[in-house]
């Protein structure tokens, strides 16, 4: 099975603020700006199987996902992490100490209270394991899926085979360079965990 993943669009968000899980808006002419590249993208594939839409919940991703189609499904697992209490602040008007803590133990520590990069990697895994079974009952489809650049950063690292804690830490380690909008193609060929 292939995936399509596609990254949101920007959000309307303060230049550099701490954004996870939440709901922000994207500005109407960046999701047509957005929706337009990767219909032209998606055009240029051949043989392409008919689409299965699934998104995050999120603004940001389920305004695109409803510009794909009017049969989304929505799935919660494909949030972005929960930052907790560091959501929409500054990303220089956290402690330093926080962050530090953070890094020692990317794994479980849960920034601003919220959600551990395990926890998501967790849901991530669960969501891939239903895709993947859903996916066996129904007529051939090509899912895309649209989400976050850490909810794509964990779909790749569970892809290549690694288990759930080192796709977690993978994911976690990766330098972040996920462009707005960008698409990628993703083989994934076995269970997840």
């Amino acid at each position: 099975m292939e995936l399509i993943l596609v990254r949101h669009p920007q959000p309307l968000a303060a230049p550099g603020a701490c954004y996870g899980s939440s709901d922000l808006a994207v500005a109407d002419e960046e999701m047509r700006r957005i929706h337009a590249a990767l219909r032209a993208e998606l055009a240029a594939m051949p043989g392409l199987a008919p689409l299965r839409i699934y998104s995050s919940p999120l603004r940001r991703c389920a305004g695109l996902a409803r510009l794909m189609s009017e049969e989304v499904c929505f799935d919660v697992r494909l949030a972005e992490m929960d930052f907790g209490a560091w959501e929409l602040r500054q990303w220089d008007q956290i402690a330093r100490a926080e962050i530090d803590a953070w890094t020692a133990d990317l794994l479980h520590y849960r920034p601003g209270g919220g959600e551990s990069v395990l926890m998501m990697a967790q849901r991530i895994a669960q969501f891939l394991n239903d895709l993947q079974e859903a996916l066996a009952k129904q007529p051939p489809c090509q899912p895309l899926l649209v989400c976050h650049a850490g909810s794509i950063r964990l779909i790749s690292a569970l892809a290549s085979g690694l288990p759930l804690q080192d796709a977690a830490l993978a994911a976690a380690s990766s330098p972040h360079k996920i462009a707005y909008g960008a698409v990628l193609r993703l083989p994934l060929a076995c269970k997840s965990v």
